[in-house]
């Protein structure tokens, strides 16, 4: 046991790039990790992984190891893991990867009730832009949108089927700069512009009676995705501009009226996420629970959505 929390450790290191974001996916601190990758290279005698002050990266060595042991424990933890078929309550770890909305706008409804209904699993999510290898990063599954989707991968809805973009401004602005009619007048707008990572500027589109317009946003600020994104609501309202977000973003922001519908007959209609993960035969215990669970809508929603207006996405 001892050599396979060593394994183990090597392996969350390797995958991290980092003794201190491994400890934080292991829950553990990094000197544990540290003893252990030292022990462990100690017995085989050979370097594994390239320590510097910004990064730690596997040897030849390494990677060779890494190679054979990723298979090798996930078989040792899908073994382990079907002992849970014989508990009471399913138990154990689900690590999922999704983008910033998913978690903000979408599992705020679905992992609270989970949790209460399997109280022995614990839910871990990271929230990432990035399209990765949810199998080689070390997660369960993965929640994207439907164009990002690997054709390999099992997918099952997630959350509302259909989310709709929405454009908005605070009533001060709309005030001193007056309503656009059309999309194109965006053009002599001060629009609050995001983007993913360092990727370019986000389009902003609009769609009514089949016609589609796209519009490059300029104005006086841009936000990064994730983490800036509500400074970016903020400033609009604020009054500094348009922003163009997820409706069930701004919708706290819409109902309180600190935020003003803008083109709404021109808001683009998207289909909603997706769980997905690998198609195998054996699922670990807490993501066949989880994956039952989103599959069985609550009562409230059995007996249909209450209506909310024209605002509410179709």
């Amino acid at each position: 046991m001892d050599d396979l929390n060593d394994l183990t450790a090597f392996l969350t290191v390797a995958r991290e790039g980092g003794f201190r974001s491994a400890a934080r996916a292991a829950g553990t601190s990094a000197s544990r990790l540290g003893d252990a990758i030292r022990r462990l290279e100690a017995r085989l005698g050979v370097r594994l992984l390239h320590r510097t002050t910004r990064s730690v990266t596997p040897t030849d060595a390494g990677k060779r190891l890494l190679e054979r042991i990723s298979p090798a424990l996930g078989e040792v933890r899908a073994a382990l893991d079907g002992v849970n078929d014989f508990r009471d309550r399913p138990a154990g770890r689900l690590k999922l990867n999704v983008p910033t909305a998913v978690a903000k706008l979408v599992l705020p409804r679905i992992v609270p009730p989970f949790l209460a209904k399997y109280p022995d699993i614990r839910v871990e999510v990271v929230a990432d832009e990035r399209r990765i290898d949810v199998v080689a990063e070390g997660f369960d599954a993965g929640v994207r949108y439907g164009q990002s989707l690997e054709k390999d991968m099992v997918a099952v809805p997630i959350g509302p089927r259909v989310q709709r973009y929405a454009a908005a401004a605070s009533p001060a602005y709309l005030a001193r700069r007056g309503q656009p009619t059309h999309p194109r007048e965006l053009l002599e707008h001060d629009c609050l512009a995001w983007r993913f990572s360092n990727g370019p500027l986000h389009a902003w589109e609009f769609e009514r009676s089949g016609e589609t317009v796209h519009v490059e946003p300029k104005g006086p600020l841009v936000a990064g995705f994730g983490g800036a994104t509500d400074f970016a609501v903020h400033a609009a309202v604020a009054g500094c501009g348009i922003i163009y977000l997820f409706e069930d973003w701004l919708r706290p922001f819409l109902d309180r009226g600190e935020l003003v519908p803008v083109l709404q007959p021109w808001w683009l209609s998207f289909s909603g996420p997706f769980l997905y993960y690998p198609g195998r035969r054996y699922l670990p215990t807490p993501l066949r629970a989880f994956v039952d669970f989103i599959k069985t809508p609550p009562p409230a929603a059995r007996a249909g959505p209450r209506r909310r207006g024209a605002s509410n996405a179709r």
